[in-house]
């Protein structure tokens, strides 16, 4: 006797269902995010111009300082001089202020190292780096620490 063939389910009709559902839930989700960045809704909203401008952080202030001239650590050779005229950016204007105030002590700093530097220390654009980054450290002990965050060279000049 032979048996009677079972019949076989149709292939692969829950797996279609499944992927069609996926694709449609893919679908609508799209679509939705796509609405709300034109509608400019929910995380693709735009902030107002006002509350932009509260969130930017300030803008540095430049202080300037007055000429400096001092002659450098030269051995039994002619004197060799120095000029600088910088600018001290403080990130902050409470900063600016506060630089302001120590620029007597920030002259006698910057005065007494340049004294203390050789000229040879002083050539090419890695000396002036180096120069920027002492004066930069000297001037954040002399006023408080991160209170100047950078020296800007109006005029550098060795003679």
């Amino acid at each position: 006797m032979t048996e009677p063939a079972a019949e076989a389910p149709a292939p692969g009709g829950r797996k279609k269902l499944v992927l069609l559902a996926a694709a449609s839930l893919f679908l609508l989700l799209g679509g939705g995010a796509a609405a709300a960045f034109v509608l400019k809704l929910g995380p693709f909203a735009h902030k107002s111009d006002a509350a932009a401008e509260a969130e930017r952080p300030p803008q540095p202030v430049l202080v300037d300082m007055p000429e400096l001239v001092a002659n450098l650590n030269v051995a039994g050779r002619r004197p060799v001089f120095v000029r600088l005229r910088a600018k001290v950016e403080a990130p902050r204007p409470a900063d600016a202020a506060a630089v302001q105030a120590a620029m007597p002590r920030l002259q006698d700093m910057f005065t007494a190292f340049l004294r203390e530097t050789r000229p040879e220390e002083l050539r090419g654009s890695a000396g002036t780096q180096r120069l920027r980054e002492e004066l930069v450290a000297r001037a954040n002990i002399a006023v408080r620490p991160g209170a100047v965050s950078d020296i800007l060279f109006v005029e550098l000049v060795i003679q």
